[in-house]
C-alpha cells in the first residue's frame, strides 16, 4: 500500500500518456481496496488477541470480520485481472517506472491470491470445527441403531476423504499406483482418528508445546526416584558390556549413515563433497549387475565408498530402488569386524514418509517362535521386501560363499533401524548368531513380547530427547491430552504464550510461571477435567459413544502399545548448553528400558538428536573416550 501510494503521489500529474486514464483509476481504486483490507486485517489481529484459547467469548465478533475480509477477495481478484489486462496492452506508452511498478503490483496480487486459495484448500475443514457428528438428545433417542450406524459411517468416511485429498495434494509430485492409494487411505484414517476428538488449531498446538517444554524444564532439576537411580547404576560387568557395544555401534553407524548416499555426504562435507565426488566417482563406476535403481553420475556409490572406507570389491549388492514399502539397502563385507553387513537406508523421500506413516498394526508370524506379536505395518512390508531380495535372489548365499566364516550384522538408522530390526527377527532362525544395531528406530515398532524376544540379538541406540524413538500412537494420544489440558488451563492470551515462548527458546532464561486454573486446587480435584478442558474436546452423542464402545469390544485395538526393539543404549549430554552450539559436548551412555521412552519430551533438540551425524558424533566421542581411558 505504501509503495503504491508513493508511486501514485510521485506520478500524480503524469497520467496523460496513452492508457494513463485507466492507470489512474486502477491505482486509486487499488489504494482504497488495500486500505480496506488493511483495516479488516488489523481488526482481525486485534480481536484474535482477546480472551484465551479456551475462552473464545471476547472473540465472538471474529466471524463477521473474517467474512468481510473474504468478501474483499472478489474486488481484489477483479483488480488483479484489470491490472493484468493493462500490463499486457501494447498500446500503453507511459513512463517505464510506472509500468514496472504496476507489473510488480499485479504479480504480488496474484501471488497472494494463489497462496490464499492453496491455503484454504489444504486447511479448510468442510466438516466444521467439531470433527465428529453429534445429535441433540431428543433426536438420538428416537434413532434406530442402523440409522445411527449409517450416520456415523458417513461422517467417518467424509473425514477420511478430507484427509486423503490433503495427502494426495501434498504428494502430487510422485507417481501414484495401487500401493500409494492404499497407503493414502490408511494414513488418512490415522489422521482422522487422531484429530477427530479435539477442536485445536495449529497455533493452539504450538502454544501447548511451548507450555509443556517450560513445565518440563521446571521438573528436570527435581530429585530422581530411588528406583531410577538404582536402575542407572550398573555393575562393572554390565559397564564392560556397554563399552564393547558402544565401540561396535560407533563402527556400524558408519554403514547406517553411508546408506543415505550423497545427501548425507554433502550435508556433512558441504564445502568439499561435490569436488571429491566429481573427481573420484567415475573411476569406481560399478557394473549393472552389482547395482539396482538409479544412481545418476554415480554419486550415491561414490559417497558410500568415501564414508565407509571400503573398496568396490567389498560390496556384494547395492540397491537404490525406492518405492513405497521398498527402501534402498546395500550388502558389504566388513573385514575389520569380519562381518557381512546389511545396511538399510532411513527416511529420505516422500515414499519413505508414506512407509513411516502406514502405522497400522499387523501380526508377524514366525516359524518355531512362540512369542509372536504385533508390528508396524509399513516397516514390516519394507522388511519383507529386503528379506525376499536377500533370500530369493541369493544375495546372502553369495556373500557367505565368499566369506563363510563371517557373521551377519544388520544395521540402519531411523526407518532403516526399524526395518533392520524386523528383518533381523525374520532372519534369526536361519542365522542364529546374527546381530542387529538399530540407531534411533521408531518407538512404535514391536509388541512387548517381540521386544523382549529381540533383547538377545538387537541393540538400539538413542540419543537425548529424540522424538522418533518416542513416536507411537499411544504416546501421541498422551501428548494430545497433555496439550489440551495445559492449553485449556492457561489464563494468558495465546499471543503472549507464543511471544514469550519464542524468546525462551531462542535466548533461554527461566521458564515462565503462567497462571492456570490448576493453581490452588487440591490433589483430588486435579484428576477431574475442567470445563475449559472439556470445551476443547468434541462432545459426542450417546449413540455415537455407544457405537464406538461396541466397535471396540468387537475388534482388537488398532493401535496397541508398541515398543523399541532389543536392549537400549541411551546417550545423553553432560551439562550442555541448550541454546548455543558447543564443539566440546560430552556424552554419557547407559543401559535403559522402554519405559523411559513412554512419553514424548519437548525440546529444541528433539529433532536434531535424531539426525545421523549427531548420533555418529556421540558414538565416536564415547568410543574415543573409552579408548583414551584404556591407553591411560
Amino acid at each position: 500500500w505504501i509503495g503504491i501510494l508513493v508511486l501514485y503521489t510521485v506520478h500524480k500529474g503524469q497520467f496523460n500518456c496513452p492508457g494513463g486514464g485507466l492507470l489512474h483509476s486502477y491505482l486509486l481504486g487499488l489504494l482504497i481496496l488495500l486500505a480496506s483490507i488493511i483495516c479488516a486485517l488489523s481488526a482481525l489481529v486485534y480481536i484474535s488477541m482477546q480472551g484465551t484459547i479456551s475462552n473464545p467469548g471476547p472473540r465472538k465478533s471474529l466471524p463477521k470480520i473474517l467474512y468481510t475480509r473474504m468478501l474483499l477477495y472478489f474486488p481484489e481478484f477483479i483488480w488483479a485481472v484489470v491490472g493484468a489486462v493493462w500490463v499486457s496492452d501494447n498500446s500503453v506508452q507511459c513512463e517505464k517506472t510506472v509500468i514496472n511498478g504496476v507489473i510488480g503490483t499485479v504479480i504480488a496480487s496474484w501471488i497472494i491470491i494463489v497462496f490464499t486459495i492453496i491455503g484454504v484448500v489444504i486447511v479448510f475443514d468442510p466438516l466444521g470445527g467439531k470433527k465428529t457428528f453429534y445429535l441433540p438428545d431428543g433426536v438420538s433417542r428416537n434413532l434406530e441403531s442402523s440409522q445411527s450406524g449409517q450416520l456415523l459411517y458417513n461422517v467417518k468416511s467424509s473425514a477420511t476423504r478430507v484427509w486423503e485429498k490433503r495427502i494426495r495434494l501434498l504428494c502430487c509430485c510422485i507417481v501414484q499406483d495401487d500401493d500409494h492409494r492404499v497407503a493414502f487411505t490408511s494414513i488418512a484414517e490415522l489422521f482422522r482418528n487422531y484429530f477427530s476428538d479435539t477442536d485445536l488449531v495449529p497455533s493452539d498446538i504450538a502454544a501447548g508445546l511451548i507450555l509443556l517444554h517450560q513445565e518440563q524444564d521446571k521438573m528436570e532439576n527435581c530429585p530422581k526416584e530411588p528406583e531410577e537411580v538404582l536402575c542407572h547404576s550398573p555393575s562393572s560387568l554390565v559397564t564392560d558390556d556397554l563399552d564393547v557395544e558402544l565401540e561396535n555401534a560407533a563402527h556400524y553407524m558408519l554403514f547406517a549413515a553411508a546408506a543415505y548416499g550423497w545427501p548425507y555426504y554433502v550435508y556433512t562435507n558441504p564445502y568439499t563433497a561435490l569436488c571429491k565426488l566429481n573427481g573420484d566417482c567415475c573411476r569406481n563406476r560399478p557394473t549393472d549387475a552389482d547395482i539396482t535403481g538409479s544412481d545418476r553420475h554415480n554419486f550415491h556409490f561414490g559417497s558410500i565408498l568415501k564414508i565407509t572406507g571400503l573398496q568396490y570389491r567389498d560390496f556384494i549388492h547395492i540397491s537404490f530402488h525406492n518405492k513405497i514399502y521398498e527402501i534402498p539397502f546395500f550388502v558389504a563385507l566388513d573385514h575389520k569386524k569380519e562381518a557381512i553387513v546389511v545396511a538399510v537406508r532411513g527416511t529420505l523421500s516422500f515414499e519413505d514418509i508414506l512407509t513411516d506413516l502406514s502405522a497400522d498394526c499387523e501380526d508377524l508370524t514366525l516359524e518355531e517362535v512362540l512369542e509372536n506379536g504385533f508390528v508396524h505395518k509399513g516397516i514390516t512390508q519394507a522388511a519383507n521386501y529386503i528379506y525376499r531380495k536377500l533370500i530369493n535372489d541369493g544375495i546372502l548365499n553369495q556373500a557367505f560363499t565368499i566369506a563363510p566364516e563371517y557373521k551377519l550384522v544388520i544395521v540402519g538408522h531411523s526407518l532403516g533401524g526399524g526395518t533392520a530390526s524386523i528383518l533381523a527377527i525374520m532372519l534369526r532362525n536361519s542365522f542364529p548368531t546374527l546381530r542387529c544395531y538399530a540407531f534411533s528406530p521408531p518407538g512404535g515398532l514391536l509388541s512387548n513380547s517381540l521386544a523382549d524376544y529381540t533383547k538377545h540379538f538387537i541393540v538400539s541406540v538413542i540419543v537425548g530427547k529424540d522424538l522418533v524413538a518416542r513416536l507411537s500412537m499411544p504416546n501421541m494420544e498422551d501428548l494430545k491430552r497433555r496439550i489440551v489440558r495445559i492449553v485449556a488451563n492457561c489464563n494468558r492470551p495465546k499471543y503472549q504464550i507464543l511471544l514469550r515462548g519464542c524468546w525462551y527458546e531462542v535466548f533461554g532464561g527461566d521458564p515462565d510461571d503462567f497462571p492456570t486454573e490448576l493453581d490452588g486446587r487440591n490433589q483430588d480435584a486435579l484428576t477431574q477435567p475442567l470445563l475449559a478442558e472439556e470445551s476443547l474436546m468434541v462432545h459426542r452423542s450417546p449413540s455415537y459413544n455407544a457405537l464406538e464402545e461396541e466397535s471396540r469390544l468387537n475388534s482388537p485395538p488398532q493401535y496397541p502399545h508398541l515398543y523399541l526393539p532389543g536392549k537400549i543404549i541411551h546417550i545423553v549430554e553432560e551439562c550442555s548448553s541448550r541454546r548455543l552450539c558447543s564443539s566440546d559436548i560430552k556424552y554419557t551412555a547407559r543401559w535403559s528400558n522402554e519405559t523411559v521412552f513412554s512419553s514424548i519430551l519437548i525440546s529444541p533438540k528433539m529433532i536434531t538428536d535424531h539426525m545421523p551425524d549427531v548420533v555418529l558424533k556421540a558414538l565416536n566421542s564415547l568410543s574415543q573416550e573409552h579408548g583414551s581411558c584404556l591407553s591411560c
